[in-house]
């Protein structure tokens, strides 16, 4: 008897395996078939139920599988109804560690997505996000991976770094000790635009690893890229060192890249420190890392340096100067209106064979316009067409330029209509060099025939065209066609700057009409603005003009309270106009004695002793 009880007891708790393997079968989880009876987990034993080291039952795991394995008969909403209050982030990460009945990640994904939505009290922790990040990638679903983290990212915000760093690492074991998810981890936080957490990724593996075999390269190379274009150079550069150090494989294009940063911002002296470390790193600097630094000591007025390392080039035979280096050497020659010498270096560069493209004639052409031989620069311009190099618009706009600098507009004009011809479109800068030619030039109406050319063209006139309008039709005495003009900039989006609005108030101060002036001071006070001392000066000067000796006295207490502190210029104003409509000999005598008059003190004391000596002559 006590036999049989036995082998009941041992029956009723250990599971036959021969019985337990239908039920893993998909026929016998479907929960919607009607010719087979719904599986139901058994029936709890009498003796306490087995949990694995992470803490979840392994019969609720498989129940969970098979529902996910038949949620397409049936809803995991009715299907898992049960065991609603079973489900958290820990059974999840046991489920994705064993996945027993090998579901397809896209399956598991699916239920990842579902399970916010089972509960209201569920929510996905950053060790389930990196679990199921690092089941994405191993199962060849990196995007869907990098998704999931970047999310992760934007919800946790700046200064988690540490924390998500230990939740990639705490979930890795089964996935090549998390290395691998940590190149997405970084590439999330940057993606965010959150660069000092990625980098401290990196730092805490660094701290943590043995990254010889597990360097992440994608993550820190994406880093790298993305600080070029926000960071500052010098950034750049210690994140970069930082990196080698410890085993990024050193490229010479890299290197190249960052130089060309520095250059960009003036900061040859980091371009060189760059440039130098590349031989450092065990490797050799290309042609374009010489003419990277080439350019950046040309654009920064080292010409000298620039020349060195050319004749080093040259002497080590390794490297030979292209057109790029003679490009940027002709151009530092042309800034500093040395076009004899520029053009003798492009003479030296037809002989050794090269072809100069567009960018080395452009900076030619342009030097010579600019050293006022125009004249030169037209015949080498027909030299080039007759070597068949192709102009562009910009070769275009610095001969126009400089036939406008000139005078010579009707060669200007020939030249667009040449570049029409040639299937070019005159752009802003062409159209906006004619019209300041033409206002230089006094042909007002030759100006607005080219402004109304522009408009029908569909150019749109950009600040600098609207400036340059105004100031030729303040210059020519058209102040109303100006103000109109200003109007139309207005309407078209743009702000005139002050100095755009200074000019109209002058040009209307000046013609008498002081009301309209000081009109358009209170459109720059509503915008605003503060008018600074030009603008004041022309106003003072308008009202001195007329007479208005009291205005123009509390304008400069007007000017006072906002700050605007007065000139030489602002008081002399002044004082000419009490000597034109005061006492002009009290006032000349004074003025003598004085010198100008440079501040506020000077001013009120020359003003009160002449007062006084004028009402001291009406008592006599």
């Amino acid at each position: 008897m006590l036999t049989i009880l036995k082998k009941l007891k041992l029956t009723s708790t250990t599971p036959n395996p021969s019985l337990s393997l239908p039920l893993l079968s998909n026929a016998s989880l479907s929960l919607s078939s009607s010719t087979t009876t719904p599986w139901h987990a058994p029936p709890p034993s009498l003796s306490p139920p087995h949990y694995e080291e992470d803490g979840v039952d392994p019969t609720l795991r498989l129940s969970i599988s098979s529902a996910i394995a038949n949620s397409h008969a049936t809803p995991l909403d009715s299907s898992l109804k049960p065991h609603l209050s079973s489900l958290t982030p820990r059974l999840l990460i046991s489920l994705l560690a064993t996945n027993p009945l090998s579901l397809s990640p896209q399956s598991l994904l699916s239920f990842f997505h579902w399970l916010p939505s089972s509960s209201p009290s569920f929510r996905h922790t950053p060790h389930s996000y990196s679990a199921m990040a690092h089941f994405l990638r191993a199962h060849r679903m990196g995007p869907d991976a990098q998704s999931l983290l970047n999310f992760l990212v934007s919800r946790k915000g700046k200064h988690s770094a540490a924390s998500l760093f230990a939740a990639v690492e705490a979930t890795g074991g089964r996935y090549n000790n998390a290395h691998p998810l940590f190149d997405y981890l970084i590439i999330a936080y940057t993606d965010c635009g959150f660069l000092s957490d990625a980098i401290q990724c990196f730092r805490l593996l660094v701290r943590k690893r043995n990254l010889n075999s597990h360097f992440p390269f994608r993550g820190c190379g994406y880093l790298f890229d993305k600080m070029l274009k926000s960071n500052s150079p010098w950034a750049v550069w210690l994140f970069f060192s930082e990196i080698l150090d410890y085993g990024y494989p050193p490229k010479v294009y890299n290197f190249n890249v960052l130089m060309n940063r520095f250059c960009k911002e003036g900061r040859i002296e980091g371009a060189q420190m760059v440039f130098d470390e590349i031989t450092k790193r065990g490797l050799r600097p290309s042609v374009v890392s010489f003419n990277t630094l080439i350019n950046g000591y040309c654009k920064s007025g080292n010409l000298e340096e620039g020349f060195r390392l050319k004749r080093v080039m040259e002497e080590s035979r390794m490297w030979a100067p292209d057109v790029f280096t003679y490009s940027a050497l002709i151009s530092g020659l042309c800034k500093e209106c040395k076009s004899d010498n520029a053009r003798k270096l492009f003479d030296e560069m037809c002989e050794r064979g090269l072809v100069p493209n567009g960018v080395t004639v452009t900076a030619l052409l342009d030097g010579q316009c600019k050293s006022g031989r125009v004249d030169k620069a037209m015949e080498m311009y027909w030299m080039m067409l007759k070597k068949g190099i192709e102009p562009d618009l910009v070769m275009y706009n610095a001969l126009v330029n400089g036939l406008c600098r000139i005078g010579d507009l009707s060669e200007a004009r020939k030249l667009v209509d040449e570049m029409r011809i040639r299937g070019l479109k005159p752009d802003k800068i062409t159209y906006t060099t004619l019209i300041d030619g033409c206002f230089k030039e006094g042909d007002m109406e030759l100006a607005m025939e080219i402004k109304k050319a522009m408009v029908k063209e569909g150019v749109e006139l950009d600040s600098v065209a609207f400036t340059a309008l105004v100031s030729g039709l303040c210059r020519e005495g058209r102040i109303v066609d100006a103000e109109r003009t200003m109007r139309e900039m207005l309407s078209a989006g743009m702000k005139p700057d002050d100095a755009t609005y200074t000019m109209v108030i002058d040009a209307f101060c000046k013609s008498g009409d002081v009301k309209m002036g000081f009109k358009l001071l209170n459109e720059m006070q509503r915008d605003s603005r503060v008018p600074n001392i030009a603008t004041y000066n022309a106003l003072m000067n308008g009202l001195c003009k007329k007479g208005q000796m009291r205005n123009a006295d509390m304008l400069l207490d007007a000017m006072l309270n906002v700050g605007v502190i007065p000139d030489d210029i602002t008081y002399n104003i002044l004082l000419e106009g009490h000597c034109k409509h005061g006492n002009r000999a009290d006032f000349d005598k004074l003025r003598r004695e004085r010198g100008l008059v440079s501040d506020y003190a000077s001013y009120a004391s020359l003003v009160g002793k002449s007062s006084k000596s004028s009402k001291d002559r009406q008592k006599r």
